[in-house]
């Protein structure tokens, strides 16, 4: 039995768990989960109560929210190198890994669900405004090829998640960073490898529509 389980649905962001778990190279084993069935059964509310996914259970330890699943994976695999490696690399990785899980990712989700702030809301929303997030981003991706700089870890992969289907959703603009970027990801073999699985789990399912 593999030391850690993997419970995803292949159309979530559990596609960014898996991502990471094929950067670092871990043995896993895959639990499925379905909306509204077995991701609000008893048996997965006991893992996540709040019955979403991606989670992992990892030698009996469970981690959940997809920021923090690429960190913990980077630090419980350290042969990958996906860790900073220094003080110089800890601070953008922890800035960015965290600013992508909160200003982008609610920035993005008021904006779909056609929640605009006001000018006196805005100082009291943590990310401002969705313009003022997107230009943040465009000028961070256009000044390095990663996160830390030259060098590709963990943060990546969620940080990098939010603009691959930010642009392929049209929930983020057309940048020409952002197009770079996305491209410096999408040629990763562990991205390419992730990205196979879930598209052929997602076929299979939708072909037994």
């Amino acid at each position: 039995m593999a030391e850690l389980t993997f419970y995803t649905n292949p159309m979530s962001r559990g596609q960014i768990a898996r991502w990471m778990l094929e950067e670092v190279g871990a043995e896993y084993e895959q639990v499925l989960l379905d909306y509204g069935g077995s991701m609000k059964g008893a048996e997965y509310l006991a893992v996540n109560p709040m019955g979403k996914v991606p989670a992992i259970v990892h030698r009996g330890r469970v981690v959940t929210e997809g920021a923090a699943i690429c960190a913990y994976l980077a630090d419980a695999f350290p042969a990958a190198g996906l860790a900073p490696r220094d003080d110089d690399e800890r601070a953008p990785y922890y800035r960015w890994l965290f600013f992508s899980a909160g200003p982008v990712y609610s920035a993005i989700t008021n904006r779909s669900f056609v929640c605009h702030t006001e000018h006196r809301q805005r100082v009291m929303a943590g990310y401002g405004h969705y313009e003022q997030v997107v230009d943040v981003l465009d000028r961070q991706i256009a000044g390095s090829d990663y996160v830390c700089g030259t060098r590709f870890t963990a943060a990546d992969v969620y940080f990098g998640s939010q603009i691959i289907w930010g642009t392929q959703f049209g929930t983020l603009p057309k940048r020409d960073s952002f197009a770079a970027y996305v491209e410096r990801l999408a040629a990763r073999p562990a991205y390419r490898k992730a990205k196979g699985i879930d598209d052929a789990l997602i076929a299979g399912m939708q072909a037994q529509q």
